[in-house]
């Protein structure tokens, strides 16, 4: 009997579910959103809202613990430096998750477990992620302090790298390297054919 067991098994053994749910956790780290069945989102969400917990407390103890999680230091750093400050008004509920659709071989419910402070702009479309803040503090900056700096680069990358030829000797070692798979490819076959 499962007296006072919660949790969902996820079908897994305790290694592997503790792998899946830190694998989800970095992804809704670095992503800010993902798309997984209902179930995983409502066993993940328990495990990211105790490491943003951790990342508002800030101690050593605190990034230890969510390191023992995440196995990853600069993923460490930007739950505590980043992702963390943004919950500081928040006594919980960092996650949300929504019902999106069934999937279409097996049937299970689909869901996004998104973050409910977001620093990007999640677009659903092929396009790429842009990030709001940090798109405001480029701005900032102005034109005419960046351009004098870019027209010195390119002027010494010109005058240090001379344009060089190939020569025909390093096109027949490449047209070598190219031929080597073939041979490789002859030598199995002579091995599998019984020769």
């Amino acid at each position: 009997m499962r007296h006072g067991l919660s949790g969902n098994r996820l079908s897994r053994n305790r290694s592997l579910r503790k792998a899946t749910l830190r694998d989800m956790a970095r992804a809704i780290l670095v992503q800010e959103r993902i798309c997984t069945t209902r179930a995983k989102a409502k066993e993940a969400r328990k495990f990211i809202e105790k490491l943003i917990t951790l990342g508002k407390k800030d101690t050593l103890a605190a990034r230890r613990a969510a390191f023992a999680i995440l196995c990853d230091h600069a993923m460490v750093s930007d739950l505590f430096t980043k992702t963390a400050p943004r919950f500081k008004s928040r006594n919980g509920g960092y996650t949300r998750i929504i019902p999106y659709i069934q999937r279409a071989g097996d049937n299970a419910e689909l869901a996004f477990l998104e973050l409910t402070e977001k620093s990007k702009e999640i677009i659903t479309n092929q396009k790429r992620v842009k990030e709001t803040k940090d798109a405001a503090d480029v701005k900032t900056v102005s034109e005419a302090e960046t351009k004098p700096v870019v027209a010195e680069k390119t002027e010494a990358k010109e005058k240090k790298e001379p344009k060089v030829k190939a020569s025909k000797a390093e096109v027949k070692t490449v047209t070598k390297a190219a031929a080597k798979p073939k041979v490789a490819k002859k030598l199995f076959q002579r091995k599998a054919g019984g020769e």
